[in-house]
């Protein structure tokens, strides 16, 4: 075979080796025009909210979806997520977006770790070709496949018009526990959390939230015939009680509509029990928790598996033992299978498991609940079914991948993207660490400040361009924060002992408190599992954890905060009328929007099209409300404020408001007084929406708070801000105890507790315990010699 050497000449395709975006307009945006060359790693950075996200995520990674969309038909597109085109002029160049963001994995309580990533399912497969005894094919195996058995008269068609009646029996045999249904627990529900029996459900009985007799429910309970609303419960029958409670879903008929009923029972399983915990709205979770009580279910031990698939083993392990195992563990063991018939399987996921090691995850188990993975755990997981992918020139948008990584971690973490990029892939990240920005090829710096002060490109170049540029990100590339001189007096301890939550090893640990005290260590060494197992759930202890405030298009940070009630009873007094029509989403609302501001038309399986509403303009209330006025404002103005003017509005003259201003100032101490009051949350970043709970969970009066990562989705230059408002906590007589890999928290803390020295089972230990300067001068830890490091410059 003859070949040719001589290089050819020039192709078109050739030239089209950058992403050019013109006129990005997505939120914040200021008509921003950028070019991103293809094959690099380019890193953006920039202040939270200085448009980052809305232009990679927003603008760059939703029209490349969008595309792909449509090149389905238009029956499959029904059945696709809608969106319309992001607002820009031109935008071409894009390859195919794979998306990885910090979204939690599943609210879905039969989700896990394995079953999220494939692995439970290879295991299946796996178990059932050379486990002993031999039950069954992979399902016998799975915990979400009930057992099921079936006879009765089949119909079988014998030539033609000739058939035939035969008796047949099926059987399944699933994985199932029938005990607990797969959920490797059972649960026991107090009716007495449920309704009020000496009331009526017209007098109000039922106390679970959402259920009031004014709506939906109201009218299923008085239409459904079954019982008496008008009765108090404690003077239903069995029967009546029964359809109360435990009705199976029945359709019925009330006023010509057609409607479910189910008992109170089936619809708390359903909407409350089949999801994550930790993942439903916080008075929710609180009623359920006070309702519902979970116990391990005695059958399967947890394990989830029916006593079939418990009684099958390789080498005296079941499926559930080998899941429980830790990843690092379960690779080494399937090391030693050897079986020429399952090589392909084995070689498979063993490749799945050795990729879980090289993103730092081989401290989870595949049993591991998906749901109460981090966020950064849960990226770093969807990252692994593309670590092995054979495809190139993709354009994988990452959303600070080092969210919740120790500075130990983080080399690992550069090192898989800039394998990804080296595959010929274009990557692009959203990252505040220097240590990220430093191996970019190229960088776009956003800003020059937050919300409507940023939207602009204010840089874009080399990493040493961008620090030799004057901007924010530039001035503060190379900080480094420097260990106390003095640190604070301790005014007592918070004693934990014999702490054994997952990985700890039964251990005992003085916590001073009226100090800034920072708990570190590698991801996965057990400083969650300390924090929240041992110290959250005491009398007087806040914590602020990591769970993603979530709000729709009428949510922003006046409802979130609860500042818009003083502002509506502020309104309401000044003009004698009802605080209610003063909320957008209740009797004040336009009735051309419903309250929302715009109208949307929808277009099927086209993106649907938004418009401002002609009724209101944009301004959400109606017409007479907007007569009604504060301090020579009305409602939607007074919405449109920022943040540092809605604090001088109400701080005095007519409008002073005290509450309205306590709530305001918290907002500013954690650097958001930018903010509209307005604004939806929908279109806040993850750095915005962290403070923003921040600032809420302040107001929760309390001697000890808990922070669990504050520093996720801030930039170098917010950090220092971050500090100064744990500093005036903690000098206004608050213990302020800090989950942080920042370097910059470390040093600036008074007292450090360092968990390791590895993680899973190779951490759950008290590796140190002092103040910073004594961590550096040692050096006798992982964390020791990355602050020593970061200190010396």
């Amino acid at each position: 075979m003859r070949t040719d050497d001589r290089s050819p000449g020039p192709y078109a395709a050739d030239s089209h080796d950058r992403i050019r975006v013109q006129g990005a307009r997505v939120n914040n945006l200021r008509d921003v025009d950028v070019e991103i060359p293809k094959r690099r790693l380019t890193v953006f950075t920039g202040v939270s909210g200085s448009g980052k996200s809305s232009l990679v995520f927003g603008t760059i990674a939703a029209e490349s979806q969008r595309l792909i969309n449509e090149t389905y038909s238009a029956f499959v597109q029904g059945f696709l997520p809608t969106a319309a085109r992001p607002e820009v002029d031109v935008l071409d160049g894009l390859t195919t977006a794979i998306i990885v963001d910090q979204e939690r994995m599943g609210v879905n309580a039969r989700s896990t770790v394995g079953t999220a990533t494939d692995a439970t399912a290879m295991l299946r497969i796996l178990f059932s070709r050379l486990a002993q005894p031999h039950i069954g094919p992979p399902n016998a195996y799975s915990f979400n496949v009930p057992s099921v058995r079936a006879s009765g008269a089949i119909t079988v068609e014998r030539g033609a018009g000739r058939t035939k009646t035969e008796k047949a029996t099926f059987h399944r045999l699933g994985g199932m526990c029938p005990r607990c249904e797969g959920m490797g627990a059972v649960t026991d529900i107090d009716l007495s959390a449920l309704y009020d029996d000496s009331k009526s459900l017209n007098e109000g009985a039922l106390t679970i939230p959402g259920y009031s007799m004014e709506g939906w429910y109201g009218r299923i309970f008085r239409g459904c015939g079954y019982f008496d609303p008008d009765k108090p419960i404690r003077r239903y029958t069995t029967s009546e009680l029964h359809d109360l409670l435990h009705r199976e879903p029945t359709r019925i008929k009330i006023d010509g509509v057609n409607l479910t009923y189910a008992g109170l029972i089936p619809q708390i399983q359903k909407s409350y029990l089949a999801k994550d915990v930790d993942t439903l709205q916080p008075h929710i979770r609180a009623f359920v928790e006070r309702a519902v009580t979970f116990t391990t279910c005695p059958e399967c031990a947890g394990t989830r598996l029916a006593p079939a698939a418990r009684s099958s083993t390789i080498g005296g392990k079941n499926i559930a033992d080998v899941c429980a195992m830790q990843i690092s563990d379960l690779a080494d063991w399937l090391r030693d299978l050897d079986d020429p018939s399952v090589a392909p399987l084995l070689a498979g996921l063993q490749r799945l498991l050795d990729s879980f090691e090289q993103i730092g995850l081989g401290y989870l188990a595949l049993d591991r609940p998906a749901g109460t993975l981090s966020g950064g755990e849960a990226q770093r997981t969807r990252m692994i079914r593309h670590l092995g992918s054979a495809l190139t020139d993709v354009t994988y948008v990452f959303d600070e991948p080092t969210v919740g990584l120790h500075p130990h971690d983080i080399q690992r973490m550069n090192t898989l993207l800039l394998q990804l990029r080296d595959k010929g892939n274009t990557v692009l990240v959203v990252e505040h660490k220097p240590e990220v920005v430093a191996i970019a090829d190229h960088v776009v710096d956003l800003g020059p400040g937050a919300g409507a002060a940023g939207g602009e490109v204010v840089f874009t170049g080399t990493v040493a361009g961008l620090r030799a540029s004057g901007t924010l990100t530039g001035r503060h590339l190379d900080d480094r924060a420097a260990v106390k001189p003095a640190v604070r007096t301790p005014s007592g301890v918070l004693e934990v002992r014999g702490a054994a939550t997952h990985n700890l090893r039964d251990i005992d640990v003085d916590i001073p408190l009226g100090v800034l005290v920072v708990v570190t260590g590698v991801a996965g060494s057990g400083k969650s599992s300390l924090v929240h197992g041992s110290v959250s759930g005491r009398d007087g202890v806040v914590a602020i954890d990591q769970t993603a405030i979530r709000g729709s298009r009428r949510s922003n940070p006046a409802t979130y905060t609860g500042l818009l009630d003083p502002i509506r009873k502020a309104f309401a007094k000044a003009n004698g009328v009802k605080p209610a029509l003063f909320s957008a989403n209740s009797e004040g609302a336009c009735p051309g929007c419903n309250g929302v501001g715009v109208v949307y038309t929808d277009l099927a399986m086209m993106a649907g099209v938004a418009t401002v509403c002609e009724e209101c303009e944009g301004r959400r209330f109606q017409a007479s409300v907007l007569e009604y006025h504060l301090g020579g404002r009305d409602i939607s103005e007074v919405l449109a404020m920022s943040v540092t003017e809605a604090a001088e509005f109400f701080g005095a003259g007519e409008a002073r408001t005290p509450a309205a201003r306590a709530v305001l100032d918290r907002l500013a101490d954690v650097g958001l007084g930018y903010l509209r009051l307005g604004q939806p949350l929908t279109a806040l970043s993850g750095g915005e929406r962290q403070r923003l709970k921040l600032a809420t969970r302040m107001a929760d009066r309390g001697g000890v708070y808990v922070l669990d990562e504050p520093t996720s989705g801030l930039h170098l230059a917010d950090v220092a801000q971050l500090l100064a408002l744990l500093d005036r906590l903690v000098d206004a007589g608050t213990s302020v105890i800090v989950v942080e890999h920042h370097q910059a928290v470390m040093a600036h803390a008074d007292w450090i507790i360092d968990l390791g020295p590895g993680a899973g089972h190779d951490g759950g230990r008290v590796v140190f315990e002092g103040t910073p300067a004594d961590l550096v001068a040692a050096r006798s830890t992982l964390t020791g010699e990355h602050l020593a490091a970061y200190v010396a410059g």
